[in-house]
C-alpha cells in the first residue's frame, strides 16, 4: 500500500489533491458524485480540498486499496463495517503468507549456522536455498542488436518496472530479450487489441471473474471500457507467467483510463506479478509519484546501453526520460513520429 502524505492547512486544487492522494481528478470527481468526499468551494466557485476533505480522501483510497467497491467503501464510512471482513481477511493471509515464508527462511539460517558452530560446512544447496529465498531477484544478460551482445544488469526486479525511450531506441526489443531470459516470463504485445478477448474470457470462467472484479474498480476509478482496457487487464490477470512485459500500456486508452490503470497497478504490486510496462505516456509514468517499488530503464537514441534512471531532478538520465514522457493527448497526435535533431544534437521524443 502507498504511503500517503496529507498533511496540509492550506487548500488544494483537484489536480494537487489527487497527485497527493495517488488517484486521477476524474477518480475524485466520481467519489464527489457517490457523495463520498465534499470539497469547498473558492470565491472563483473553484474546488479546493482542505485538510477534512483530504483526510476522507486517504480514507476512501486506503479502503479501495483493501478492494473495496465505492458502494463497500460508502457503507464503511457509513459505520457498516461487515465490508471489511473479507477484505481484511484477505489481506491478513497475504501477509501471514509473506510471514511464513520469512520464518522459514530465518529458521534454516539458524540451522545452518549451528551446523558451522559445530564445525560443519553446509553443502552448496543449502547455500542456494538461503540466497535464492533472501535475494532481490537480480539479473544479468546480453542485450540484442542493437546492443551487440554487451551486458545489462537488472539489480532487482520491482512489482512495477517501466521501459522508457524514443522511438527507434530499442527499448521494444529489450523488452523481448526481458521476456525470454526472465523466469516465466511473458510478452504482451499490440497484437492484443486485435485478438478476441471475448471467446478468451468465455472459456476461463476464473479469469473472465477477475477481469470483471478489476473492470469494476478501474470504472470506478474514473475510467472509461473500451475493447483496449479489456484486453490488457485480460492479459494481467491472465494465468500462466510469474512475470509480465507488456508493450505501450497506454495504447488506445485515453488520458482518465491510464491514470485509473496505473492506481490499479499500483494497489496490486503486493499480490501480482511484476511487471515491466514500455510506455512514452507521462500518465502512466508520473516521475512525481515513483517510489521505492519502482523501477525505471531507460534506452537513449543513441544505442549507448539502457540504464537505470531514478525519478529525482538532476539526477543522471532524469531529463531524457522526462523528455520521452508526454501527455495523453499529445501522444495520440505525434503517434507513430519521430523528433528530427541534426547530428551532435540530442534526439528528443514525441
Amino acid at each position: 500500500m502507498r504511503c500517503i502524505l496529507i498533511s496540509t492547512n492550506r487548500f488544494l486544487s483537484p489536480s494537487e489533491a489527487a497527485k497527493r492522494l495517488g488517484v486521477s481528478a476524474k477518480a475524485l470527481r466520481i467519489y464527489e458524485q457517490r457523495g463520498l468526499i465534499t470539497p469547498a468551494r473558492n470565491p472563483a466557485g473553484w474546488r479546493s480540498y482542505g485538510p477534512n476533505e483530504m483526510a476522507r480522501g486517504a480514507e476512501i483510497v486506503a479502503l479501495r486499496a483493501l478492494g473495496l467497491s465505492l458502494a463497500e467503501v460508502a457503507r464503511v464510512i457509513e459505520g457498516d463495517v461487515r465490508a471489511l471482513v473479507p477484505s481484511l481477511a484477505a489481506h491478513q493471509a497475504a501477509l501471514e503468507n509473506q510471514v511464513g515464508q520469512l520464518i522459514g527462511t530465518i529458521e534454516k539460517v539458524r540451522r545452518v549456522r549451528a551446523d558451522l558452530d559445530r564445525g560443519q560446512t553446509p553443502i552448496a544447496a543449502e547455500l542456494t536455498y538461503l540466497l535464492a529465498a533472501t535475494a532481490t531477484h537480480p539479473v544479468e544478460f546480453e542485450l540484442p542488436w542493437p546492443w551487440g551482445g554487451e551486458l545489462f544488469s537488472l539489480p532487482e526486479i520491482k512489482p512495477l518496472n517501466y521501459i522508457v525511450g524514443p522511438l527507434g531506441s530499442g527499448k521494444t526489443r529489450l523488452a523481448l530479450r526481458l521476456a525470454e531470459v526472465l523466469p516465466g516470463a511473458a510478452f504482451l504485445g499490440l497484437d492484443r487489441l486485435k485478438a478476441d478477448t471475448t471467446l478468451q474470457l468465455a472459456d476461463d470462467s476464473g479469469l473472465r471473474s477477475r477481469v470483471d472484479q478489476a473492470l469494476t474498480w478501474l470504472l470506478e476509478d474514473g475510467a472509461s471500457s473500451s475493447e483496449a482496457l479489456i484486453a490488457l487487464i485480460a492479459g494481467i490477470e491472465a494465468d500462466g507467467q510469474t512475470i509480465l512485459v507488456i508493450d505501450m500500456v497506454e495504447q488506445g486508452l485515453d488520458q482518465g483510463t491510464q491514470e485509473a490503470v496505473i492506481a490499479f497497478l499500483r494497489r496490486r504490486r503486493t499480490s501480482g506479478k511484476p511487471l515491466f510496462l514500455m510506455t512514452r505516456s507521462c500518465a502512466i509514468l508520473d516521475l512525481a509519484t515513483v517510489d521505492a517499488d519502482e523501477t525505471i530503464i531507460f534506452c537513449p537514441a543513441n544505442h549507448s546501453p539502457p540504464a537505470l534512471v531514478a525519478a529525482h531532478p538532476g539526477s543522471p538520465g532524469y531529463e531524457a526520460v522526462a523528455t520521452c514522457l508526454a501527455s495523453p493527448e499529445v501522444r495520440a497526435r505525434t503517434q507513430g513520429m519521430v523528433a528530427w535533431r541534426p547530428k551532435g544534437e540530442a534526439q528528443a521524443c514525441a
